[in-house]
């Protein structure tokens, strides 16, 4: 079979349209990535139990696992747009592999708040990189190449706290060391994205063109403006979603007495309709602009997440898969029009957007954590369904697309 360097230079045209089996390539790397990062939160009953953790605690972990990684993640990512290094993707699964083993074998907390840091770590080196790669591998359909990179990351989230209902709390701590399988498996699939990314520079220095210069209507102070509200509405997105991933288990438990696995297969339909919701914004946004699907995306979410705290079993299961199908949609189109506005700085912006992400998860997730410990679980909840009403700031963004 001929090598990717080769099949490049044969097939030059190849670059200029939409290279599907690099974005599959990218969106597997992304499910085992963030399948694998997804079972920290999915065992925090089993380390509340075992050495005895109040929900403050609970939320410093998921801090310091979202932090490293959101703080190091614009550093990466404009390294990556100045010095591309395509391997660094396997090398970050080799830090979380090693920060999975460390979790499966850590004793006190201290080596847990370690293990979920070098986790992140390695979150960081792989999110900038591969989102680059995935943009290089789109054709000019931008929204739908980040919602299929996307869509491996939501899938292997959506599955992680399933696998870990079945694999990790029958069993207990230790049995987190079988994932490593999958970080292995990740590593070596992340060495043939690489080399495609290598021959894509390659080709790219020596077939130089020019610049694509986007979006100078747009005034520099108004590019600024908008990026300013995408981080309020990641901050709304993300504030709203940390609660849900990390405490929606013990709501359950606690307001309908269900069993611990029972509650995380409800998280796992969350998880699913977040990653069903993020392919349906990428096609959508291609299709009627990214700031509409914003606007629609984190806004329409607010009916249902607002009901969700005042209804039954089945209809907070009904509520919380429809909230989570529609916020979904929005960060690939958030990720693009960041890229829009600056795209020369493909790899910074994502950085920063998949930092953020990250880092306001994690402060969310503590200062839930903290709000739970002084009130409710419920309490919680109808407080953090007042965020995605904050998406109605979406319809200041000025359009980045020419639609006929």
């Amino acid at each position: 079979m001929k090598s990717i360097s080769r099949i490049l230079k044969g097939n030059p045209t190849m670059t200029e349209s939409t290279v599907y089996y690099v974005l599959v390539i990218c969106c597997i790397s992304h499910f085992l990535n963030d399948m694998i990062q997804s079972i920290i939160p999915s065992i925090y009953p089993i380390l509340k139990d075992k050495f005895d953790f109040s929900f403050a605690q609970i939320g410093i972990i998921t801090l310091v696992f979202q932090m490293t990684s959101s703080i190091l993640q614009p550093f990466t990512g404009l390294s990556a747009d100045r010095h591309p290094r395509p391997y660094a993707l396997s090398v970050g699964m080799c830090f979380t592999l090693a920060g999975l083993l460390m979790l499966a074998f850590a004793e006190n907390y201290l080596l847990i708040l370690l293990a979920v840091s070098v986790v992140g770590f390695g979150s960081s080196m792989f999110h900038p990189t591969a989102s680059r790669v995935a943009q290089l591998a789109s054709g000019g359909k931008k929204s739908l190449a980040q919602s299929i990179f996307q869509v491996g990351g939501n899938g292997g989230s959506a599955l992680g706290p399933l696998l870990a209902a079945l694999i990790i709390l029958p069993f207990g701590q230790h049995a987190i060391s079988w994932f490593a399988i999958a970080a292995l498996l990740a590593a070596l699939i992340m060495v043939r994205l690489g080399a495609w990314y290598k021959a894509r520079l390659q080709y790219a220095v020596k077939h130089p063109r020019k610049a694509e210069v986007l979006n100078t209507h747009i005034s520099r102070r108004a590019k600024y403006g908008a990026l300013l509200i995408l981080i309020l509405l990641v901050f709304s997105k993300y504030f709203y979603t940390s609660c849900i991933t990390s405490y929606f288990t013990f709501y359950l438990i606690d307001k309908f007495g269900v069993s611990v696995q029972a509650s995380q297969i409800c998280l796992f339909v969350f998880l699913a309709a977040f990653a069903i919701g993020t392919l349906a914004g990428g096609v959508f946004g291609d299709r009627f602009g990214r700031k509409y699907v914003i606007w629609f995306s984190i806004l329409g979410a607010a009916p249902f997440a607002l009901a969700m705290p005042y209804v039954s079993l089945t209809w907070t299961i009904v509520f919380t898969f429809l909230s989570g199908l529609i916020i979904a949609s929005a960060f690939s189109s958030i990720v693009v029009y960041a890229t829009d506005l600056m795209p020369d700085k493909v790899g910074l912006i994502a950085g920063i957007f998949f930092g953020l992400m990250f880092g306001l998860g994690g402060i969310g997730s503590a200062f839930f954590g903290w709000l739970a410990d002084k009130t409710s679980v419920e309490f919680i909840f109808k407080v953090s369904a007042f965020l995605p009403l904050l998406g109605i700031i979406a319809g200041l963004l000025p359009d980045t697309q020419k639609r006929s």
